[in-house]
């Protein structure tokens, strides 16, 4: 098993750019499909925890139920907020990776090189055609 974890999702382009960041250092993660296997209530206190933001700011609103569900009343305690997240996990904002030098909600995906334990190993393109890293595995200054 990794010391890196991304809990990921297939379908979002910018969990995708993250993972293959996360190869392009050389690493195989651990991939959790949140959707398909959602992390326990313990498990998304000590990530956000770890990451330093709070359960609101882990919330996906976008094609998710959070107005339905009235989440953006700014009242409801932090047990409802994830017990909104443990009933619908596309809640939970993504993608999240934990390595050892941290915990991060990677968006934008180039925020996963702050807390990679390797650097790159060489250039990386997001999807969109936006270069990050150079052929010698530095980060591009935007």
């Amino acid at each position: 098993m990794s010391d890196v974890i991304i809990y990921h999702n297939p379908k979002c382009g910018t969990s995708r750019n993250t993972l293959a960041m996360i190869r392009n250092a050389g690493i195989e993660p651990e991939v959790v499909l949140y959707l398909e296997t959602p992390p326990s209530r313990a498990t998304l206190k000590a990530l956000f925890k770890r990451a330093g933001i709070s359960v609101r700011d882990a919330l996906r609103e976008k094609g998710t139920p959070y107005l339905e569900l009235g989440l953006d009343d700014v009242s409801l305690p932090e047990d409802a907020l994830l017990d909104a997240i443990e009933q619908h996990p596309i809640l939970l904002n993504r993608p999240f990776v934990s390595t050892p030098l941290g915990a991060a909600l990677c968006r934008p995906s180039e925020l996963v090189l702050d807390i990679l334990p390797n650097p790159q190993r060489g250039a990386f393109t997001k999807e969109d055609g936006e270069a990050v890293v150079d052929a010698q595995g530095k980060r591009i200054a935007k």
